[in-house]
């Protein structure tokens, strides 16, 4: 027989309300009668009923994860997601909270999916693991005042929501340097998204990596089309370009496989920086030099922020700064 609150307050010789309170964490019951409920629901092997302890509480006891719009292949296939994911579940978990995934093929089911779960209070906040320039599911959660924490910096209103990011521009930055101490003059920025912030931030790093140091910069070489990829031999020859900083693993492997296509070999001909030090930067040779951003922090500390403004804890904007660090490989050859 499964046990029931009634089991329990017979056992513990208090009233059934009472151990629905100690449930609940209420602050009118002394630390000795939760002691002493709790330990007869432990030897009982009592699970409160969840239905009926968010009924008390007015909470879902449950986060909302919302992945990006999965309109590309590498982002189907993004194991980033999947680490963040895990981070997420692992930290909620340790609060006793579950967590629940929006996601969809384009913004606009996107943004219907989000605004059920909050319509029909199936999550108490969500955490948005995104972010681009006009997106309608982040100014819906702002302007309907849900408690969501961002990974990544927000495209405006920096100062009102609470964020956790890496220094993208420091990234961008450190990669090309990385690359111009190896001897490189003539490096390029290779990206499969223009919109998302973490794009343009990465961007910035790169150009001011070699305007300080006194070299040329180039318009970034955006693959959003099909002839943009046929276009690539003419890019890397107008350019002259010995290097690529790429916006992440994932497209790091498909320019890696693009440039072989063309005759162009890495490292011997092109050296390659990326960014996230996923499971396949090590997959396959030649191993991919990269940046580890430590994923696994991103969705600790946005889900102890969320948090926090679940329990009111939280009132204004916050930037957490994530460290991140350079994997040295395979894909970065030196210059004489």
């Amino acid at each position: 027989m499964i046990p029931t609150v009634k089991d329990v307050a017979k056992k513990a010789n208090v009233s059934p309300s009472t151990v629905s309170r100690v449930i609940n964490d209420h602050p009118s019951i002394s630390v000795e009668t939760k002691k002493k409920v709790r330990k007869i629901m432990e030897e009982m092997d009592y699970f409160p009923n969840a239905t009926a302890r968010n009924l008390g509480t007015q909470r879902a006891n449950t986060i909302g994860v919302i992945l990006p719009p999965l309109d590309s292949q590498e982002r189907l296939g993004n194991p980033l997601y999947l680490e963040l994911l895990n981070a997420i579940n692992e930290t909620a978990a340790g609060f006793q909270i579950a967590t629940a995934v929006a996601s969809a093929a384009n913004s606009k089911s996107l943004l219907e999916n989000v605004q059920r779960m909050h319509r029909q209070k199936q999550v108490d906040g969500f955490i948005l693991a995104y972010s681009e320039k006009d997106d309608p599911v982040s100014e819906y959660l702002y302007q309907q005042k849900v408690p969501f924490t961002l990974i990544g910096r927000p495209a405006k209103r920096e100062a009102d929501i609470i964020y956790v990011d890496n220094d993208n521009q420091l990234l961008g930055k450190q990669a090309t340097e990385y690359l111009i101490e190896k001897g490189h003059k003539n490096i390029l920025f290779v990206s499969n998204v223009n919109q998302e912030v973490i794009f343009f931030e990465r961007y910035f790093g790169y150009q001011e990596a070699l305007m300080l140091a006194g070299l040329p910069t180039q318009p970034a070489v955006t693959m959003l089309q099909p002839e943009d990829y046929t276009k690539f031999p003419e890019v890397i020859n107008q350019t002259g370009a010995t290097a690529l900083v790429i916006i992440d693993d994932i497209f790091a492997l498909r320019m890696i496989q693009l440039a072989n296509l063309h005759g162009y070999a890495v490292p011997d001909d092109l050296s390659v920086v990326s960014f996230n030090n996923s499971i396949f930067a090590t997959l396959v040779h030649p191993y991919l030099t990269t940046i580890d951003i430590d994923v696994t922090d991103l969705g600790r500390l946005g889900t102890e922020k969320l948090l926090e403004q679940i329990n009111h804890e939280q009132s204004s904007g916050i930037q957490l700064v994530v460290p991140h660090h350079l994997i040295q490989r395979e894909t970065v050859r030196a210059l004489k």
